[in-house]
């Protein structure tokens, strides 16, 4: 018997954009359903039971805070954010209402698919008490948002748990500085490597035995940061996101 293919529900109001998500969620496998208004997806979300939403912000009608606030009201599903506001404040605003992921306009459709399935995997996680990522010696919360040291609790910024969580769904592969930056900072801090040097930096204080002789948060030259499980190796890694830069 064939597998039930995993469905989306779409909320765009830009029919172009729509045809867009649909065409690329559609080759991947995915049973798709578009709408085009706040009122319009919640009424779709409350009819079926869907394994991922995502919603653009700037819809006629309402505001799309409020939208994953109500469907939060009532529903755990997957939900990504897409929308061309990139400002922290706002992220933080969604991610507290309870939005699972954020991608800022323009993105790549590989982007939005590997954060789809990312969401999809953290609920799934979620459902059946499995809320840890574990790297090594380090356990990731996802629900609350902290991080142990073979069961110790150690206290992070929000942006030093956001880089962490980032590295911890590629472990082992190299993640670039303009993804890292991107994802953190926003689009218009691509090129601040000094950002993230400083964050890493802080970030491996908190983490290392030995800051200075890292093993665990490790640097890809010329290219960004991975995570591994405290032992080092330059083999077998693919690099996320574009490469930085020169």
């Amino acid at each position: 018997m064939s597998e039930i293919p995993p469905s989306v529900l779409i909320v765009e109001d830009e029919a172009l954009i729509r045809r867009s998500l649909r065409a690329g969620f559609e080759l991947q496998g995915f049973v798709v359903e578009e709408a085009w208004s706040g009122a319009d997806a919640l009424r779709a979300a409350r009819q079926k039971p869907r394994d991922l939403i995502t919603l653009d912000l700037g819809l006629p009608d309402m505001d799309g805070a409020e939208i994953v606030k109500q469907l939060r009201g009532w529903s755990n599903v997957p939900l990504i954010v897409v929308s061309v506001r990139a400002n922290e404040a706002e992220k933080v605003r969604l991610f507290e209402l309870g939005a699972d992921d954020y991608v800022v306009k323009p993105f790549g459709m590989a982007e939005l698919l590997a954060r789809a399935r990312a969401a999809m995997r953290r609920r799934v996680r979620m459902a059946t008490g499995q809320v840890d990522l574990a790297v090594g010696e380090l356990t990731i919360h996802l629900d609350p948002r902290t991080v142990s040291i073979r069961g110790a609790r150690i206290p992070l910024t929000p942006k030093e748990y956001r880089l962490l969580h980032l590295l911890a769904q590629h472990t082992g592969n190299a993640v670039t500085h303009q993804y890292l930056l991107k994802e953190i900072w926003g689009p218009d801090h691509v090129r601040d490597a000094h950002y993230l040097r400083i964050l890493v930096r802080k970030l491996r204080q908190k983490i290392e035995r030995d800051p200075t002789q890292p093993r665990v948060l490790l640097t890809a030259p010329n290219v960004g940061y991975r995570l591994v499980g405290g032992q080092a190796s330059s083999e077998g890694s693919r690099q996320i996101g574009s490469a930085p830069s020169r």
